[in-house]
């Protein structure tokens, strides 16, 4: 969809200093402008690396990608005469092969603004000319057509970068006022400009890990709604199933005193509050002493997707706060720095372990299903959760058939989960021969977010009606918030209806909302 400036929000200002996951993320989802900082020390540092590149041309010293080739063709050398008459050799061209989907607009912006972050800060000799075009893009709304496939992710983002850097000097496509258009009539359109690249400035756009960064941002950001989501869910279940608050015991974190596994235990406690006594809730048969794995080991569960967020998010902080193409300039002066920090290891082994840590999840939701419409285990619910009286009970199979389309949502996302980072593939003649595959990783870790976030929509869906149909919720007025949420956006299921519309409202409901107070 098209992104509308939100005038509400402040500006975000970018000129160097640490940017937070949580602002890439009103940006690239929520319409907030972005401005290119005023600061003396900023300009400086700009036109410090600016400078550096200059001398180096002027110099006649290599500067790989601007006096040189690519890759392997590094041997090739141009004279400063050339450099300074077409700004160097330019890979915009070659690269426009990517294939597929384009990733979208969301993600496509985070990536423009991942990039605007680490060019800012100051070695990658571009201008502030670029930062603040850049900047226009995302404010108008004007978001290039970036396909998903094509990055091995060293050196860097090179491909679906070079959809970005097109779309600048107003060639291939975009997303403008929600239609798809010529980038040229986009910027028409806008009223401004074709930019003309300087020196370097194409290769810094491409030449660094900003598409798999915005994508793993986005996942990231899902994940902890999808945690939240799950932590409600499972507080209905238990209460649903007549389980025991008590396998939340504080006493448990403290013998295993993960930061998340503690967390989430407390939020279920707090969740399970009850105004008045609940042993007549809880099932008191001799084999109910324990309720099952997917009940009672929700806080080891879910406890690992929060413990790798709290290191998952400074690491994507990190690389979208750092400047990660190459060459890169010293501040302190002498010749450009080739180096690797365009490739993505971090984010690829972020991103497998977040889609691995979510992926779980997943499949806790359906676990629970399972418990919720199984007779056998339920504890006195109703087969498939239907609601009907008499003979019309026969006549109508409730939650049967969102159970197999959950476990589907699960079983999807665990074959998601081998890890891109392990494929590694020697590419252009062996120069890129050790590749991190982090944008494959990341555009995994967001799959799987969609499929969590839809099986978690059924566990909530599932564990509201079952709740519903034990009764007497009004004991815990915390969970009853929950309830009342979902019920203002899904009627009960009191006949079989069609619920695809269901699941993708409660989808949208997980996407934007925070959890009910």
């Amino acid at each position: 969809m098209a992104k509308t400036l939100n005038k509400k929000m402040k500006p975000l200002v970018i000129d160097g200093h640490p940017i937070r996951l949580e602002d890439i993320v009103d940006v690239s989802m929520n319409g907030r402008e972005v401005r290119i900082g005023t600061g003396k020390d900023f300009r400086r540092a700009m036109e410090r690396s600016r400078r550096l590149l200059a001398d180096a041309i002027r110099d006649g010293v290599p500067v790989y990608g601007v006096t040189t080739g690519f890759g392997r063709s590094c041997g090739k050398r141009l004279t400063r005469q050339e450099v300074l008459k077409n700004g160097g050799s330019s890979p915009l061209y070659f690269h426009g092969c990517g294939t597929g989907e384009p990733i979208g607009i969301e993600a496509t912006r985070a990536a423009m603004l991942c990039r605007m972050i680490g060019l800012a800060r100051g070695y990658s000799g571009v201008s502030v000319a670029l930062l603040e075009r850049m900047a226009r893009f995302l404010n108008e709304g004007i978001t290039p057509v970036v396909p998903c496939e094509g990055s091995v992710g060293a050196s860097g983002d090179l491909t679906p970068m070079s959809y970005v850097a097109a779309a600048l000097i107003g060639e291939r496509e975009v997303f403008y006022r929600g239609v798809r258009m010529p980038a040229a009539q986009a910027v028409a359109e806008v009223g401004i400009p074709p930019y003309s690249f300087e020196s370097k400035e194409a290769l810094s756009l491409m030449n660094g890990t900003a598409t798999m960064t915005g994508i793993a941002v986005l996942a990231a950001d899902r994940a902890r709604r999808i945690l939240d989501t799950v932590v409600g869910a499972t507080a209905l279940t238990v209460h649903a199933i007549r389980g025991k608050a008590s396998h939340f015991h504080a006493a448990a974190g403290e013998a295993k005193p993960h930061p998340g596994q503690i967390e989430v235990a407390r939020r279920l406690r707090g969740l399970l509050q009850a105004e008045d006594s609940v042993s007549a809730m809880e099932a008191d048969a001799p084999e109910t002493l324990q309720d099952p794995y997917s009940v009672r080991c929700v806080p080891q569960v879910v406890g690992v997707l929060a413990d790798a967020l709290a290191w998952i998010v400074p690491w994507i902080e990190t690389e979208a706060n750092s400047a990660n193409d190459n060459p890169i300039f010293d501040p302190a002066g002498g010749p450009p720095v080739m180096s690797g920090n365009f490739y993505g290891g971090h984010i690829a082994f972020a991103a497998d372990a977040l889609k691995t840590a979510v992926a779980s999840v997943a499949d806790l939701s359906d676990r629970q299903v399972a418990l919720l419409v199984d007779p056998h285990t339920n504890r006195g619910l109703p087969a498939d959760l239907v609601r009907a009286n008499g003979r019309e009970i026969l006549l109508r199979h409730g939650f049967k058939a969102l159970s197999l389309a959950v476990s589907a949502l699960a079983a999807e996302a665990l074959k998601l989960t081998m890890p891109a980072g392990s494929f590694s593939r020697p590419t252009e003649s062996n120069n890129q021969d050790k590749v991190s595959m982090g944008t494959i990783a990341a555009r995994d870790a967001e799959r799987v977010c969609t499929l969590a976030e839809r099986a978690a929509a059924i566990h909530l869906l599932a564990a509201v009606q079952a709740c519903e149909i034990r009764g007497n919720t009004g004991i815990r007025p915390r969970l009853n918030r929950w309830i009342r949420a979902v019920r203002r956006l899904s009627p009960a299921v009191m006949e079989d209806r069609e619920m695809d519309r269901d699941i993708e409202t409660i989808v949208a409901f997980i996407a934007r909302s925070a959890p009910p107070a």
